[in-house]
Order: structure tokens, then C-alpha cells, then sequence
């Protein structure tokens, strides 16, 4: 199985879209938040100094990532997602070694992001990876959230 990350094109918004609504509505809910950055997620994220990209096996989008602007340096890992079909073939280790990667290549100081201790395989993930676990503040962007990493990168 060749897995290609490729970076956001128009064309994988839609597939952005429903990858992260599938899983949030198999865990939670699709917040306003959600809501807002999914239905445009160009203007939200790439148009904010942001990037988002896919892993795609032959034609297929079958997972994805996207790193938000938070402030100059430092992103808000986001919106990683997995098709159902492809859960259990490490193609979320292939887009969080990307991301890491990525984050090291573009020079950002510090990667964080929100998750849910509920998702447990994707916690134990992000730690084997090196993301450490740091005081999550009163008002995240996330319900869900009660766990926030940050993974320092220089």
C-alpha cells in the first residue's frame, strides 16, 4: 500500500470535510466550531497562514491533517482524520510523522493541539511521537477537549 501525503487542493475539501464529521459523529458531536472551520476550511485555515494535507492511496483520500495558525511559530495540530475503511494500516502514524516533519521543515517553535482522553489510541499515539502533556486552559475551542499536548520543535 503506497501512501502519498499531498498538500490542500479545492478539489479535497469535501473529503476534509466528511472525514472529520465521521468521526466526530462517532464520538461526539460536530460543534459550531467544527462546523465553521470544516464547511471552509480554505478560508479558516490556508487563507489564516494555515496548511491542511491528505493521504491518498492511489486515488483515494483516505486520511488527513491540518495545522492551524495560533500565533507566529506556533500551530494548532487539528482535524486529523483516517477513513474507516483504512483505521488499523498506520496511515495516522504516516501523517503525524508528516506532520512533525513538516512542522521541523517550516520552522515552527511549537505544536499543540486538543484531544479527548476518550480517544486513547490517539493520545498513546502523540505521546509515543513526543507530545507532551501541558495544563489545558479554561476556554479551549473544543467541548470535547480535556487533554492538551504541545510538542516543542527548536
Amino acid at each position: 500500500m503506497n501512501i502519498e501525503i499531498v498538500p490542500f487542493k479545492m478539489e479535497y475539501a469535501t473529503a476534509f470535510r466528511d472525514l472529520n464529521v465521521e468521526w466526530l459523529e462517532k464520538f461526539f458531536i460536530v460543534e459550531p466550531h467544527d462546523k465553521e472551520v470544516l464547511s471552509n476550511c480554505k478560508e479558516n485555515i490556508i487563507d489564516e497562514g494555515g496548511f491542511i494535507y491528505f493521504a491518498k492511496i492511489d486515488t483515494e483520500i483516505v486520511g488527513c491533517f491540518a495545522f492551524l495558525k495560533v500565533e507566529n511559530g506556533i500551530f494548532e495540530l487539528t482535524k486529523m482524520a483516517v477513513s474507516p475503511e483504512y483505521r488499523g494500516k498506520k496511515i495516522g502514524q504516516h501523517l503525524l510523522q508528516f506532520s512533525i516533519d513538516t512542522a521541523k521543515d517550516k520552522g515552527f517553535k511549537e505544536v499543540l493541539l486538543y484531544s479527548s482522553r476518550k480517544l486513547e489510541n490517539a493520545i498513546h499515539l502523540y505521546r509515543k511521537y513526543g507530545f507532551k502533556e501541558v495544563p489545558l486552559e479554561p476556554n479551549t475551542p473544543y467541548k470535547r477537549a480535556d487533554i492538551k499536548m504541545v510538542m516543542k520543535i527548536v
